[in-house]
C-alpha cells in the first residue's frame, strides 16, 4: 500500500456493485499476526510506521481509549521482529530492505488492577523475571530500574543488536489511583525510577515508544526521561491511530454500502452520519478528522449506529473527576484550548 488513503478506492457512488467477500472487522483485536494470519481486514499505517522508525528512536504517543495503540505496538513488535511475511501486500513490504530482529521487550500494563497494595511492583517483577529468564541476571541489581538496566544491557550483548522497546499503557496505574494520593505518589515515584532507565542506557536501545492515553508534561514520570519526541500532535502522525475519511472510501466502500442500504439512506447521507457521529477527533489545530475505529467497524459490523465507544471505552479516571470536583459540565463544552496548553499539561505532577 502506498500512503493512507491511497490503495484500492471503492465506488461508492454504485450501491448495486456486486458484493465481494464477506469483511472481517477487526474489532477488539489486537494482535498484528493473528489480525494478518486470520484474515481481518487492517488499514495500512505502515508507511507512517517505516517512516517512524527509520527518522527517530524515542516516542511517546498519547491517544484516547479503544483508539489502535496497543495494535500499533504489536505492529512495531512484528516489524522489528523480521516478520516480512506477514506484511505481504503492505506498504512495508517494499519500503524495508534488511528486515533484521531485534530483541524486543513489551510491557503491557493493561492487564491489571492498580488500585490496590503493591500490583504495580508484581506487575514489574513479573515481567522482569521473564525477560531475565531470557538475558540473564547478575548479583547486585537489587531494584526495578537496575534489573531493567541489566536486562535492556545484556539483551543487546548477548544478540549482538540494539533493544526495542514498547510500553503499553504507561499510565493505568496513575490513573486507577487518582483517589488516593499516597499511592499514585509511590506508584509516580516507581515508575519514573522505571522509565529513567531507558536514558541511561541509550547507546543499547534502537527504538522506544511508549503509549498512554494521558499526555505527559515536563516533570512527573518522565522527568528523567526528557529525550521523549511527542508524537501527539504531530502532523506527521495524526492518523497514525484511527481512520480517516479517505480510508473509508479505500477500504469499506462496501460496508458504506450496506449500511446505507440496511437503513434506508443515501451514500452521502450514511457518511454524513458517519461524520457527524464518529468524526470528531483532530489532533492538531486545524488538522484532519479521525474517526474513532471502535465505533465505526462496530457500525459497519452491526448495521446500526450506536455510542460503542462511550459503552466500553469512556475512562473510567473521567467519570470519576468529573464526580470529585464538581465540574458543570455545561460549561466545559465551550472551552476551548489551545496546542501550547495542551502540550503544557502534565497530568500527574505534585
Amino acid at each position: 500500500m502506498l500512503p493512507a488513503g491511497s490503495g484500492r478506492i471503492y465506488n461508492l457512488q454504485h450501491p448495486h456493485k456486486k458484493k465481494e467477500r464477506a469483511m472481517k472487522y477487526p474489532i477488539g483485536i489486537q494482535n498484528f499476526e493473528s489480525l494478518r494470519k486470520d484474515g481481518y481486514t487492517y488499514v495500512d499505517k505502515t508507511a507512517m510506521i517505516h517512516q517512524l522508525a527509520s527518522q527517530g528512536r524515542y516516542y511517546f504517543l498519547s491517544r484516547p481509549r479503544r483508539f489502535g495503540k496497543s495494535l500499533l505496538l504489536s505492529t512495531l513488535e512484528a516489524y522489528f521482529a523480521g516478520k516480512r511475511g506477514l506484511f505481504r501486500g503492505l506498504a512495508m513490504e517494499k519500503l524495508e530492505k534488511d528486515w533484521t530482529a531485534f530483541p524486543i521487550l513489551h510491557l503491557d500494563l493493561n492487564t491489571d488492577d492498580y488500585q490496590h497494595g503493591n500490583v504495580l511492583g508484581q506487575r514489574l517483577n513479573l515481567v522482569l523475571s521473564q525477560w531475565e529468564k531470557l538475558y540473564g541476571k547478575e548479583a547486585g541489581e537489587a531494584t526495578f530500574s537496575q534489573r531493567f538496566e541489566g536486562v535492556i544491557r545484556r539483551a543487546a550483548e548477548k544478540t549482538g543488536r540494539r533493544v526495542v522497546i514498547l510500553v503499553d499503557e504507561y499510565d493505568k496505574p496513575l490513573l486507577q489511583t487518582l483517589g488516593d494520593d499516597a499511592l499514585q505518589a509511590a506508584h509516580r515515584n516507581l515508575l519514573k525510577s522505571f522509565y529513567g532507565a531507558l536514558k541511561s542506557q541509550d547507546q543499547y536501545i534502537r527504538f522506544a515508544l511508549l503509549t498512554g492515553v494521558t499526555k505527559f508534561g515536563k516533570v512527573s514520570v518522565f522527568s528523567d526521561l526528557n529525550n521523549l519526541f511527542d508524537l501527539s500532535m504531530d502532523e506527521r502522525y495524526q492518523s497514525l491511530c484511527g481512520i480517516t475519511e479517505e480510508e473509508i472510501h479505500a477500504y469499506f466502500g462496501e460496508s458504506v454500502r450496506e449500511l446505507a442500504g440496511r437503513l434506508g439512506l443515501t451514500v452521502e447521507e450514511t457518511l454524513a452520519r458517519l461524520r457527524e457521529q464518529y468524526d470528531g477527533y483532530h489532533f492538531r489545530q486545524n488538522g484532519i478528522g479521525v474517526y474513532n475505529p471502535f465505533s465505526l467497524l462496530n457500525t459497519f459490523s452491526k448495521l446500526e449506529f450506536g455510542s460503542y465507544w462511550f459503552e466500553t471505552g469512556t475512562p473510567t479516571y473521567l467519570v470519576e473527576l468529573l464526580q470529585r470536583d464538581d465540574y458543570v459540565l455545561p460549561n466545559l463544552t465551550e472551552e476551548v484550548a489551545t496546542a501550547d496548553v495542551l502540550n503544557s499539561i502534565d497530568s500527574f505532577s505534585s
